[in-house]
């Protein structure tokens, strides 16, 4: 048990090392005036998700949200530095709620199941990430949107140029490491999603 919690804790420090490395490539787009880049940076985040279940995911999702406020600080309020960094980033953790189907499906060596059930997953969390960047941007950036514009369409839209092609090329790569990852490093069902259940 005490080994399981330490290995818990090396891939949590591991996700978040991970994220600012991956962070540092990124598409920045032209109108995403007040932050939002297309990168990697939340992969490793949705992989630990998958592997460990939902607290793991959003301890480091919400530690990487901190860092990440630093790479480019954009600050309205205290409020929107919260839901636009630590929050956001915890709320990937989400995906988690899927790791012990996850687990049972990929010890069974049922690799394709596996994936079919991750990816609605990650999509789950990355719409949770969404979430908190969409009502940020509803109550703090309103003022950005073109006259004319619902302040909501306007969220939505700005929020989901980044977070649609983020979690596009996450999913990708996901399905590209997890079976090495989980055949080098096997996740036993009761260390999977054990946050979650």
């Amino acid at each position: 048990m005490r080994s399981e919690r330490v290995r818990v804790l090396a891939e949590i420090a591991l996700t978040i090392a991970l994220c600012a490395v991956l962070k540092l490539w990124r598409i920045h787009l032209p109108w995403n005036v007040a932050g939002g880049d297309i990168s990697l940076a939340m992969l490793p985040i949705l992989i630990l998700a998958l592997r460990r279940g939902v607290l793991p995911a959003a301890i480091a999702g919400a530690a990487f949200g901190v860092i990440d406020f630093f790479y480019e600080p954009y600050a309205a309020a205290p409020i929107q530095v919260l839901l636009d960094y630590p929050v956001a980033f915890a709320l990937l953790g989400v995906a988690g709620i899927g790791a012990r189907r996850v687990a049972i499906l990929s010890n069974s060596g049922r690799r394709m199941a596996a994936e079919a059930v991750a990816v609605p997953w990650m999509v789950l969390g990355a719409a949770a990430r969404f979430l908190a960047h969409f009502v940020s941007g509803i109550v703090f950036f309103g003022a950005n949107a073109p006259a004319g514009t619902p302040v909501w369409i306007y969220s939505a839209l700005y929020n989901l140029s980044y977070v649609v092609p983020s979690l596009a090329l996450s999913i990708v790569v996901a399905l590209l490491v997890m079976p090495v990852l989980n055949a080098a490093v096997p996740v036993g069902v009761t260390g999977a999603g054990e946050a979650s259940s």
